[in-house]
Protein backbone atom coordinates (compact mmCIF):
# COMPACT_ATOMS: atom_id res chain seq x y z
CA UNK A 1 0.00 0.00 0.00
CA UNK A 2 2.72 2.42 1.40
CA UNK A 3 4.95 1.87 -2.12
CA UNK A 4 1.15 2.37 -4.29
CA UNK A 5 1.04 5.62 -2.85
CA UNK A 6 4.37 6.58 -3.14
CA UNK A 7 4.08 5.77 -7.22
CA UNK A 8 0.94 7.91 -7.39
CA UNK A 9 2.98 10.97 -5.43
CA UNK A 10 5.42 10.55 -7.89
CA UNK A 11 3.15 10.30 -10.80
CA UNK A 12 1.39 13.72 -9.70
CA UNK A 13 4.58 15.53 -8.98
CA UNK A 14 5.90 14.61 -12.91
CA UNK A 15 2.55 16.00 -13.95
CA UNK A 16 3.05 19.08 -12.28
CA UNK A 17 6.52 19.61 -13.10
CA UNK A 18 5.78 19.52 -16.92
CA UNK A 19 2.43 21.62 -16.45
CA UNK A 20 4.58 24.49 -15.44
CA UNK A 21 7.11 23.50 -18.39
CA UNK A 22 6.95 25.58 -21.27
CA UNK A 23 8.06 26.13 -25.18
CA UNK A 24 9.85 29.67 -25.58
CA UNK A 25 10.34 30.16 -29.45
CA UNK A 26 12.76 32.68 -30.83
CA UNK A 27 12.24 33.69 -34.21
CA UNK A 28 15.22 35.26 -35.75
CA UNK A 29 14.11 36.14 -39.36
CA UNK A 30 16.86 37.66 -41.85
CA UNK A 31 19.68 36.92 -39.04
CA UNK A 32 22.74 35.81 -40.10
CA UNK A 33 25.12 33.10 -39.24
CA UNK A 34 23.53 31.97 -36.12
CA UNK A 35 25.30 29.20 -34.67
CA UNK A 36 24.07 29.37 -30.52
CA UNK A 37 20.68 30.02 -28.79
CA UNK A 38 20.68 29.77 -25.35
CA UNK A 39 18.63 30.55 -22.26
CA UNK A 40 20.03 31.60 -18.66
CA UNK A 41 17.59 31.61 -15.66
CA UNK A 42 20.38 33.50 -13.63
CA UNK A 43 18.78 34.61 -10.57
CA UNK A 44 16.25 33.18 -8.00
CA UNK A 45 13.09 34.52 -6.31
CA UNK A 46 15.13 36.29 -4.06
CA UNK A 47 17.28 37.55 -6.82
CA UNK A 48 20.50 35.63 -5.46
CA UNK A 49 22.37 34.02 -8.55
CA UNK A 50 21.71 30.50 -8.89
CA UNK A 51 25.21 29.52 -9.93
CA UNK A 52 28.58 31.12 -9.08
CA UNK A 53 30.11 33.79 -11.24
CA UNK A 54 32.51 31.52 -13.29
CA UNK A 55 35.95 33.45 -13.17
CA UNK A 56 37.02 30.75 -16.36
CA UNK A 57 33.78 32.16 -17.94
CA UNK A 58 34.57 31.52 -22.06
CA UNK A 59 33.03 34.54 -23.98
CA UNK A 60 32.56 31.96 -27.17
CA UNK A 61 30.84 29.53 -24.52
CA UNK A 62 27.62 30.52 -22.67
CA UNK A 63 27.04 29.17 -19.65
CA UNK A 64 23.22 28.30 -20.10
CA UNK A 65 20.44 27.09 -18.30
CA UNK A 66 18.95 25.57 -21.68
CA UNK A 67 20.34 25.06 -25.21
CA UNK A 68 17.43 25.92 -28.26
CA UNK A 69 17.34 23.32 -30.73
CA UNK A 70 16.88 25.00 -34.31
CA UNK A 71 14.29 24.74 -36.76
CA UNK A 72 13.24 25.65 -39.82
CA UNK A 73 13.27 29.21 -41.11
CA UNK A 74 15.11 30.78 -38.56
CA UNK A 75 13.65 29.93 -35.42
CA UNK A 76 14.99 28.18 -32.31
CA UNK A 77 12.80 25.99 -30.09
CA UNK A 78 12.99 25.38 -26.41
CA UNK A 79 11.00 22.87 -25.34
CA UNK A 80 9.93 22.07 -21.57
CA UNK A 81 11.55 24.28 -20.67
CA UNK A 82 11.04 25.36 -16.40
CA UNK A 83 9.06 28.11 -15.38
CA UNK A 84 10.93 31.28 -14.64
CA UNK A 85 12.10 34.42 -16.39
CA UNK A 86 15.10 33.91 -18.63
CA UNK A 87 17.23 36.22 -20.68
CA UNK A 88 18.38 34.66 -23.54
CA UNK A 89 22.01 34.69 -25.79
CA UNK A 90 22.81 34.54 -29.41
CA UNK A 91 26.29 33.55 -30.82
CA UNK A 92 26.53 34.43 -34.55
CA UNK A 93 29.10 35.17 -37.33
CA UNK A 94 32.45 36.29 -36.85
CA UNK A 95 33.00 36.58 -32.85
CA UNK A 96 29.45 38.66 -32.18
CA UNK A 97 27.58 37.84 -28.90
CA UNK A 98 24.00 39.35 -28.09
CA UNK A 99 22.57 39.00 -24.76
CA UNK A 100 19.71 39.75 -22.50
CA UNK A 101 19.41 41.18 -19.23
CA UNK A 102 16.96 42.44 -17.13
CA UNK A 103 17.83 43.90 -13.23
CA UNK A 104 17.51 41.98 -10.27
CA UNK A 105 17.44 42.90 -6.77
CA UNK A 106 20.59 44.30 -5.32
CA UNK A 107 19.11 45.42 -1.40
CA UNK A 108 17.20 42.87 0.35
CA UNK A 109 13.35 43.21 -0.19
CA UNK A 110 13.89 44.78 -3.33
CA UNK A 111 11.55 43.92 -6.55
CA UNK A 112 12.98 42.84 -9.66
CA UNK A 113 13.15 45.35 -12.92
CA UNK A 114 12.16 44.76 -16.14
CA UNK A 115 14.75 45.84 -18.58
CA UNK A 116 12.55 48.21 -20.36
CA UNK A 117 12.39 50.37 -17.03
CA UNK A 118 13.31 53.71 -17.89
CA UNK A 119 14.37 56.84 -15.74
CA UNK A 120 14.13 60.69 -16.31
CA UNK A 121 16.93 62.65 -17.91
CA UNK A 122 17.04 64.83 -15.09
CA UNK A 123 18.29 61.42 -13.15
CA UNK A 124 20.14 59.60 -15.87
CA UNK A 125 22.38 62.78 -16.45
CA UNK A 126 22.98 63.06 -12.49
CA UNK A 127 24.01 59.11 -11.73
CA UNK A 128 25.87 59.22 -15.03
CA UNK A 129 28.31 62.21 -13.89
CA UNK A 130 29.09 60.64 -10.61
CA UNK A 131 29.96 57.39 -12.34
CA UNK A 132 32.63 59.39 -14.36
CA UNK A 133 34.00 61.31 -11.77
CA UNK A 134 34.41 58.24 -9.15
CA UNK A 135 37.70 55.96 -9.82
CA UNK A 136 37.82 52.54 -10.80
CA UNK A 137 39.94 50.00 -11.28
CA UNK A 138 38.78 49.30 -14.74
CA UNK A 139 40.00 51.82 -17.73
CA UNK A 140 36.71 51.59 -20.00
CA UNK A 141 33.77 51.97 -17.70
CA UNK A 142 30.46 51.93 -19.52
CA UNK A 143 26.43 52.26 -17.90
CA UNK A 144 24.99 50.18 -20.59
CA UNK A 145 21.20 50.93 -19.46
CA UNK A 146 19.35 52.46 -16.43
CA UNK A 147 15.95 51.83 -15.28
CA UNK A 148 14.06 52.67 -11.80
CA UNK A 149 12.07 55.58 -10.14
CA UNK A 150 12.88 58.82 -8.37
CA UNK A 151 13.50 56.40 -5.26
CA UNK A 152 15.85 54.01 -6.84
CA UNK A 153 17.87 52.98 -10.27
CA UNK A 154 19.34 50.48 -11.10
CA UNK A 155 22.42 50.88 -13.98
CA UNK A 156 24.00 47.78 -15.76
CA UNK A 157 27.74 48.47 -16.39
CA UNK A 158 30.52 47.27 -19.13
CA UNK A 159 33.86 46.93 -16.79
CA UNK A 160 36.84 46.52 -19.22
CA UNK A 161 40.32 47.25 -18.32
CA UNK A 162 42.53 46.56 -21.48
CA UNK A 163 45.74 48.60 -19.89
CA UNK A 164 48.63 46.36 -18.39
CA UNK A 165 48.20 44.49 -15.16
CA UNK A 166 50.05 41.36 -13.56
CA UNK A 167 48.13 39.49 -15.54
CA UNK A 168 50.08 39.94 -18.33
CA UNK A 169 52.80 38.25 -16.97
CA UNK A 170 50.60 35.21 -15.86
CA UNK A 171 49.11 34.65 -19.13
CA UNK A 172 51.95 35.39 -21.26
CA UNK A 173 50.37 37.80 -23.14
CA UNK A 174 48.58 41.09 -22.67
CA UNK A 175 45.15 40.45 -21.24
CA UNK A 176 41.99 41.99 -20.96
CA UNK A 177 39.33 42.00 -18.08
CA UNK A 178 35.57 42.27 -18.62
CA UNK A 179 33.14 42.18 -16.25
CA UNK A 180 29.17 43.15 -16.41
CA UNK A 181 27.33 44.24 -13.23
CA UNK A 182 23.87 45.58 -11.95
CA UNK A 183 24.81 49.47 -9.55
CA UNK A 184 22.21 50.78 -7.62
CA UNK A 185 21.50 54.10 -6.93
CA UNK A 186 19.34 55.34 -4.43
CA UNK A 187 18.19 58.79 -3.62
CA UNK A 188 18.11 59.58 0.13
CA UNK A 189 18.33 63.06 1.81
CA UNK A 190 18.37 65.05 -1.78
CA UNK A 191 21.20 62.76 -3.20
CA UNK A 192 21.64 60.07 -5.52
CA UNK A 193 24.48 57.68 -3.67
CA UNK A 194 25.31 54.41 -5.05
CA UNK A 195 25.15 51.37 -2.89
CA UNK A 196 28.08 49.22 -2.49
CA UNK A 197 26.40 45.49 -2.48
CA UNK A 198 26.50 44.98 -6.44
CA UNK A 199 24.91 41.83 -8.56
CA UNK A 200 28.04 40.20 -11.08
CA UNK A 201 26.61 38.82 -14.29
CA UNK A 202 30.27 37.58 -15.54
CA UNK A 203 33.31 37.83 -15.17
CA UNK A 204 36.51 36.97 -18.00
CA UNK A 205 39.94 37.12 -18.54
CA UNK A 206 41.41 36.79 -21.81
CA UNK A 207 44.05 37.58 -24.41
CA UNK A 208 43.39 41.82 -25.33
CA UNK A 209 43.93 40.36 -28.97
CA UNK A 210 41.24 38.45 -28.87
CA UNK A 211 38.95 40.35 -26.68
CA UNK A 212 38.67 43.19 -29.19
CA UNK A 213 37.77 41.37 -31.99
CA UNK A 214 34.73 40.86 -30.07
CA UNK A 215 31.36 42.40 -30.35
CA UNK A 216 29.46 41.73 -27.25
CA UNK A 217 26.08 44.05 -27.01
CA UNK A 218 23.19 43.74 -24.61
CA UNK A 219 19.46 43.59 -25.79
CA UNK A 220 16.38 44.24 -23.67
CA UNK A 221 14.33 42.67 -25.98
CA UNK A 222 15.85 39.57 -25.29
CA UNK A 223 16.01 39.52 -20.95
CA UNK A 224 13.67 38.89 -18.80
CA UNK A 225 11.11 36.94 -20.75
CA UNK A 226 8.57 35.20 -18.51
CA UNK A 227 7.82 31.54 -19.67
CA UNK A 228 5.35 29.60 -17.56
CA UNK A 229 2.83 26.49 -19.00
CA UNK A 230 2.17 28.49 -21.79
CA UNK A 231 3.72 29.03 -25.15
CA UNK A 232 5.81 32.25 -25.46
CA UNK A 233 7.34 33.60 -28.73
CA UNK A 234 10.03 36.17 -28.87
CA UNK A 235 11.02 37.95 -32.36
CA UNK A 236 14.66 39.64 -32.69
CA UNK A 237 17.45 40.25 -35.67
CA UNK A 238 20.71 40.58 -35.58
CA UNK A 239 21.63 43.27 -38.02
CA UNK A 240 24.83 42.72 -39.98
CA UNK A 241 26.62 45.39 -38.46
CA UNK A 242 25.69 47.03 -35.07
CA UNK A 243 25.19 50.99 -34.98
CA UNK A 244 28.17 52.19 -32.39
CA UNK A 245 25.73 55.05 -31.82
CA UNK A 246 22.86 53.18 -31.25
CA UNK A 247 24.14 49.31 -30.21
CA UNK A 248 24.94 49.18 -26.38
CA UNK A 249 28.13 46.73 -25.30
CA UNK A 250 31.34 46.07 -26.67
CA UNK A 251 32.12 46.76 -30.13
CA UNK A 252 35.44 46.82 -32.07
CA UNK A 253 37.58 49.83 -32.88
CA UNK A 254 37.87 49.47 -36.64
Amino acid sequence: MGTRRSLIVLLAALGTANARAGELIVALGKSEGVTFVGALDRWDRDGAPRKPVDAKAKIDKPEVTARAERLAGNRWVFRQLPAGRYDLVILAGERVRVEGFHYPPVAEFDRFLPPSAKVSEEVRDVILKDIAASQHYENKVTPLYLGGDEKQVRVLMQLVRDQPTSYDGEYGAPVATARHEVWQYTYRRGTWSKEKRTKILDRLLMAKSEFQRWTWVWEPALGGIEVGDKHVEVSYEVPRRFDRDKARGWIPVE
